[in-house]
């Protein structure tokens, strides 16, 4: 499965529905990364990263929409998959990525200091795993980046007025 047989019309729209799912984040004070994932080319998983809302730090939007479309399909083998998430994975998702056989990975920003799909580690191009992901990088990356950042640029700022902060 390659993405460009989709087209970047098809890939733009998905990535718009996980950017809606960051923004979810966002407002519940999460890191926003919003993650679909389409089987067969139906929606089979979506969330948004839930580490705080869950106190659990493996609830990343990735892993959460990989548990749901393993569940919707029945197998844990998801090949036949496209998954799209607003930020480059991290190592852990990258991994269960692999795990989960997922022949693509489109993502929006990248994340140069703790990529784990390409930038930084290269967890989904590595040939001694028994799976390797195609990666299509840079959709819709400005809203992507963007609203990263003005979430944390909005975070500083509130904890520099924040005398328990530090």
């Amino acid at each position: 499965m390659s993405g460009e047989s989709l087209g970047m019309a098809v890939h733009a729209a998905r990535m718009r529905r996980a950017l809606q799912l960051a923004k979810r984040a966002a407002e519940a004070g999460e890191v926003p990364v919003g993650a679909v994932v389409f089987n067969g080319g139906e929606l089979a998983g979506q969330a948004w990263n839930q580490t705080r809302t869950l106190n659990d730090p493996t609830a990343h939007a990735e892993i959460i929409a990989i548990t749901q479309a393993a569940a919707a399909a029945g197998d844990w083998r998801l090949t036949d998959s496209i998954l799209y998430v607003t930020k480059e994975p991290c190592p852990m998702c990258a991994g269960a990525i692999v795990l989960a056989r997922i022949p693509l990975v489109v993502w929006g920003m990248s994340d140069p200091l703790r990529g784990g799909a390409v930038s930084r580690f290269q967890i989904l191009q590595t040939a001694e795993l028994n799976h390797r992901s195609e990666v299509l990088a840079g959709v819709l990356e400005e809203e992507c980046s963007a609203l990263m950042k003005n979430f944390f640029k909005k975070r500083r700022l509130e904890h520099k007025h924040d005398d328990n902060f530090g």
